[in-house]
């Protein structure tokens, strides 16, 4: 045997062994069903092979910590703490350190109660495993399986590797959580099973084709591990920290090149301490500058959110899968436990020769097996309206349901003590044994392909007085798995929020199409064994292809590495897609989608890859999830416009003056007060009252940073004006009088507290796409603490805690100058958003009239 040249890759086996003939795959493995491979053969193949387990690539958590302390505006961060450290200034460096150390704590709590979606596939696979070695029958780990062992599968056994049915008359395997099939699957001699799935009934000789890692549940593992698709508000935060930390050290370099040029050239008077000075006060601008408190306003927001979330039964495992939320356009729904109840329900009974509902459906639930918990049998039972009633008949004899036969029987006498035979089966095996005539015979078939056309099942009922003589055939029963009560209401409502939503399942086509039916959905629903070639990578879908999944409704016969695809493939159009499922067969897509959630009853595995893990039953809570998301996008949004426009107004105030007027309007102690009272209590905004947009939204960095820029530089217009206004003042004394200003110092102090104020009140011109004296109204906890911030700055300014004190009549004079620029910011806000979307909109129509013409030529 040691000659014997086996395939290395898990796909090619599958190609070459799931179909041959038993007999030529056994030739072909090199062993005798009867004999089983030597331990010297099983040890070689071992070692070409490996373990029958799956390999996980641990990261360390030296490594997990370290990811957190990294990008440009934690590198940016920590070099200003760094700096302050250095120098001295150890009221920026703990200023600095706590936020950092705060948002990189949040999210290590938030990965820590994330599950290890790996480790949960490893918790699928069987542990020990009956395998023949050397002629006899052994118990073994299930990891020192290699291909070309004879094992032997049973009642409660997970399989443990990818198998061919060599011998044994039947087994019930339940491989739902790897195919999405909604029943067990019959299998016979030369019939395949997957790793990982259940055995329910019977006992059957299987021979190995595939283990470990090329196993179906192994490349299903290796998807896991190579799934992820990077947070789009991280993108973002990269984005806008680079625009701001661009901007600072621009701007502070030509202020530096300014005060150099002038110390060196100019006054000729330079030294050491004045480069120590520029470089203290340089080191302040950009601490000021830099988003620090971002990723923690970003993280705290999500937080909360998942916080509310949890109180509608959705647990966030993920916290930028909120932000995604709020762009998903498209859902992706797994069909068996999600959209449906994934219990098989009787329809009203189609009478052939019985003359009553309930008696046809009590002579099935005769010929079944409680105790067996069939889910065919129990849907049977389910469907007595007295199930009290089986306690009057008394089962002499039961036949199980095999292969072979396809149907169940059972030896009654009922409560008179009268003998007769029940079955229940597949229609056509009904059929074969009454043999009824040719009319009646085409009136069955008839109403199997009726049925079958709206997907659901059928199963002939037959009765015998005679001991299995003659047999009256009583009627067939249609089953079917019905939709949940909630789904058509969860569907609609995502439609209405520009949500489309497609069915991705296991199930046959026409079960798929009669559910999407049911449910008001689209009903072109593909076989995805049809759309996808068999050898395609799943990375790397080809454009045809990808044009098929945008236009389809769903797919139905899909499998692990479909479903990963059609979420990879939408994603590379511009999608956000949203994904749920409940088994091993959904995780590598939920684990690539913009947002995976596991339903109610997931398994381990599906939580673990899961963003959004559900715990109650249904997708009701998806919409909720949705309008959170949004709030939360808003609320994001809103942080970031005030901050990149305060940024530009602190940064060109200080730059501008410095080279222009040759005046510092703010001292370094001003510059990290302003800091800590701008951005500490606007964390608060994570509480904020927030409009539900109606479409999907997503970061658009250009409007984004073309309004911020529009009103930073309004912001600067105001900052600077008053600025030239109190140096006018300044320079006469009788309005220096009249306003209580009358040292460069107050000077100071005034810009501070117009730069603390103006800078909240712009907040409130940015918290809304609406004036911002409508509705809805700031929140109670970001008003409070916008309010007491204000109420601690003007008694900084009026009793002079580190600033020069100024007088009540001058707080006055720049509280009215913001107020009325609140009211012209805000209307440069709308007049800006209402341009670019003007302009958005008028270039949109022009690419379309562009490409109707194009394709009205071609």
């Amino acid at each position: 045997m040691s000659n014997i040249e086996l395939p290395a890759t898990g796909n090619t086996v599958g190609a070459d062994l799931e179909k041959i003939p038993v007999n030529d795959l056994l030739a072909q493995l090199g062993v005798q069903a009867d004999q089983g491979l030597s331990s010297a053969e099983a040890q070689q193949r071992f070692a070409q092979y490996g373990p029958n387990a799956l390999v996980e690539k641990e990261e360390s958590l030296t490594a997990k910590i370290l990811g957190h302390f990294m990008g440009p505006i934690a590198y940016m961060i920590e070099a200003a703490a760094l700096v302050s450290a250095i120098i001295g200034h150890w009221d920026d460096f703990a200023i600095i350190s706590f936020l950092l150390l705060f948002n990189v704590g949040l999210e290590m709590w938030q990965d820590r109660k994330a599950s290890n979606a790996l480790a949960e596939l490893k918790k699928g696979l069987a542990l020990e495993t009956t395998v023949m070695r050397d002629g006899t029958w052994q118990t073994l780990g299930a990891a020192t399986l290699v291909p070309g062992d004879i094992i032997k599968i049973r009642l409660g056994m997970v399989v443990p590797a990818d198998v061919r049915m060599v011998s044994g008359d039947y087994a019930s395997i339940d491989q739902s959580a790897l195919t999405g099939e909604s029943l067990p699957v019959a299998k016979k001699v030369g019939d395949g099973g997957y790793s990982g799935s259940m055995v329910k009934q019977g006992e059957m000789v299987c021979v190995v084709i595939n283990t470990g890692s090329n196993t179906l549940f192994g490349r299903t593992a290796k998807l896991v591990a190579g799934a992820g698709a990077v947070s789009h508000a991280q993108k973002a935060m990269f984005q806008i920290g680079n625009f701001l930390i661009i901007l600072a050290v621009l701007l502070a370099l030509i202020m530096v090149a300014v005060r150099v040029y002038h110390d060196i050239v100019i006054a000729d008077d330079w030294d050491v301490n004045d480069a120590l000075g520029i470089l203290q006060f340089v080191l302040v601008l950009l601490v000021a500058s830099i988003p620090v408190a971002m990723p923690t306003v970003f993280s705290m927001t999500m937080a909360l959110g998942a916080l509310q979330l949890s109180k509608e039964k959705a647990i966030v495992s993920k916290l930028s899968a909120i932000e995604e939320m709020a762009g998903v356009d498209i859902l992706c729904s797994d069909k068996t436990g999600t959209l449906t109840k994934n219990q098989l329900t009787l329809a009203e009974p189609i009478l052939i020769a019985g003359n009553d509902a309930q008696d046809c459906i009590l002579a099935a639930a005769l010929a079944s097996n409680i105790e067996d918990k069939d889910a065919i049998d129990t849907a049977v039972i389910s469907a007595l309206k007295d199930q009290s009633t089986l306690n009057n008949w008394k089962k002499l004899k039961f036949l199980p349901f095999d292969p072979v036969s396809k149907r169940t029987a059972a030896n009654v006498t009922d409560p008179a003590g009268k003998a007769f035979v029940v079955t229940k089966g597949a229609p056509q095996a009904i059929v074969d044994i009454v043999k009824p005539s040719a009319e009646v015979a085409q009136q069955v078939k008839d109403i199997v392909a009726a049925l079958a056309a709206k997907g659901s099942r059928a199963l002939g009922v037959a009765r015998s007085e005679d001991d299995g003589v003659t047999w009256s055939l009583l009627g067939v029963l249609p089953m079917f798995d019905p939709p949940r009560d909630d789904s058509k209401r969860t569907i609609d409502n995502a439609r209405e929020k520009g949500v489309q939503v497609k069915m991705i399942t296991g199930d046959d086509t026409a079960i798929a199409i009669e559910t999407a039916r049911q449910l008001g959905m689209g009903t072109n629903i593909l076989a995805a064994a049809d759309a996808f070639p068999k050898d395609m990578d799943p990375n790397n879908v080809p454009s045809e292809i990808v044009d098929l999944i945008e236009r389809a409704d769903g797919f139905a016969r899909v499998f692990p590495e479909h479903k990963y695809a059609i979420v990879k493939a939408l994603q590379s159009r511009g999608h956000l897609v949203a994904m749920t499922g409940d088994g091993v067969n959904d995780a590598p897509a939920l684990k690539q989608a913009d947002c995976g959630t596991a339903v109610s009853g997931a398994t381990d595995a599906a939580r673990g890859a899961a963003a959004l893990i559900l715990t109650a039953p249904g997708l009701s809570v998806i919409n909720s999830a949705i309008d959170e998301a949004r709030r939360i996008f808003g609320r994001i949004t809103s942080y970031t416009i005030y901050r990149v426009a305060l940024t530009m107004d602190i940064m060109f105030l200080v730059v501008l003056s410095t080279i222009f007027l040759g005046f510092t309007p703010l001292t370094p102690i001003m510059i990290v007060a302003m800091s800590l009272l701008d951005d500490v209590p606007i964390m608060a905004i994570a509480y904020d009252n927030t409009p539900v947009s109606e479409k999907p939204i997503r970061w658009k960095m250009p409007r984004l940073l073309g309004v911020s820029a529009v009103l930073g530089l309004f912001s600067i217009v105001e900052s600077f004006g008053l600025l030239l206004i109190g140096m006018e003042v300044l320079s006469d004394p009788l309005q220096q009088e009249f306003f209580g200003l009358a040292t460069q110092t107050q000077l100071q102090t005034l810009m501070f507290l117009q730069l603390v104020a103006g800078g909240h009140l712009l907040l409130f011109v940015t918290r809304t796409e609406r004036w911002f004296f409508l509705r809805p109204f700031p929140a109670a906890p970001l008003f409070l603490t916008i309010l007491f911030t204000q109420i601690l700055a003007v008694l900084m300014c009026r009793f002079g805690w580190l600033v020069d004190p100024i007088s009540w009549m001058l707080i006055g004079w720049i509280w009215a100058y913001n107020l009325v620029w609140m009211f012209l910011l805000g209307a440069v806000r709308l007049i800006t958003e209402r341009y670019v979307d003007y302009r958005t909109e008028r270039h949109l129509k022009s690419l379309g009239v562009v490409n109707q013409l194009l394709q009205m030529h071609g």
